[in-house]
């Protein structure tokens, strides 16, 4: 009983906390931090390049960009099957891909609304609710188990993999209420009652482990690496050897980037924590250029497979 107490004053005492706000100064603070590196190497700073000799690069990039989504897409319709809904037909990888392109729209949660629409109407709003809920948790996991490959050079990443032992049949109930606490204005956008009677009600979890769903979000986050990893060897020709350091960096970095909602698609925080994680290992000029380019590119891919959509929105105004 005292453990639960405790564990009651803790939770209260972190909604007393404005996270908002302290996400907001966090992402404000990195686009400061990514801006300073920026002007302060400007003079050194050169965006040419040589289609010829550097196109093919790019396009692979921009490949492995794509293939990101939609290994994203798939493991988001592995989530939906754990829960107990299975859809036969790839409509659901589909509106997934269509509707990413939303994640830049500011509030942060207008893909998640799309998706959840989707699947209440071929399903329950229970299942619909917790399977885009908790999506954003999925990628989190894979990404932090990425990062905890770190281990090789501190045995404190090993604490990385905790969050992907919250992913079971037991425990995804507490991961679920504590995410519905998080996502208030989720919940506002959907008006739907945050109600604790809701966890239950609708949902099969169909198996102890959502194995391939979260070996998706790793091979997304991955493949996510591999493009900015040939974007990066595209404008630097020193030593690039040391690719789990790279690995590392780069997913710890995604993380930061996907939990702070302040930053649209991470923009911004997902730069400067490379840029500060790199440090003096890679000439600054060359990594900011690197980061740019892999914006545009990975901004690109999720604009070009989410072009119909946007076309079908922009005719509904007109």
């Amino acid at each position: 009983m005292r453990f639960n107490i405790r564990d009651e004053s803790f939770w209260k005492f972190l909604k007393k906390i404005n996270l908002g706000g302290l996400k907001s100064i966090f992402f404000i603070s990195s686009l400061l931090y990514f801006c300073i590196y920026f002007f302060y190497n400007i003079d050194q700073v050169s965006f040419d390049i040589n289609l010829e000799q550097n196109g093919i690069n790019l396009f692979l990039s921009f490949l492995f960009c794509v293939l990101s989504i939609y290994l994203n897409a798939y493991a988001w319709k592995y989530i939906v099957k754990w829960f107990g809904k299975e859809f036969k037909s790839n409509n659901l990888v589909s509106l997934y891909v269509l509707t990413n392109i939303l994640k830049y729209v500011p509030g942060g949660i207008w893909h998640f609304v799309e998706r959840f629409n989707f699947v209440k109407k071929a399903s329950n709003p229970q299942i619909a609710l917790y399977s885009t809920l908790v999506e954003p948790y999925f990628m989190l996991s894979g990404s932090l188990l990425l990062a905890s490959l770190g281990v090789i050079f501190s045995p404190l990443y090993f604490l990385l993999i905790l969050p992907s032992v919250f992913l079971n049949r037991k425990l995804i109930y507490l991961v679920l209420k504590r995410l519905s606490s998080l996502k208030g204005k989720v919940f506002d956008v959907l008006r739907l009652a945050n109600s604790k009677d809701q966890f239950e009600r609708g949902i099969n979890i169909i198996s102890f482990f959502p194995t391939k769903a979260l070996l998706l979000e790793i091979c997304f986050v991955f493949s996510k690496f591999i493009g900015f990893y040939i974007c990066l060897n595209t404008f630097y020709i020193g030593d690039t050897s040391n690719i789990i350091l790279l690995l590392v960096i780069f997913s710890s970095s995604w993380c930061l980037g996907l939990v702070v909602p302040a930053a649209p698609g991470g923009i911004g925080v997902f730069e400067a924590c490379i840029l500060f994680f790199v440090g003096r290992n890679i000439p600054q000029n060359t990594i900011i250029v690197s980061l740019i380019y892999f914006r545009i590119i990975s901004t690109s891919a999720d604009l070009f497979l989410s072009f119909p959509f946007v076309m079908r929105k922009l005719i509904k105004r007109i």
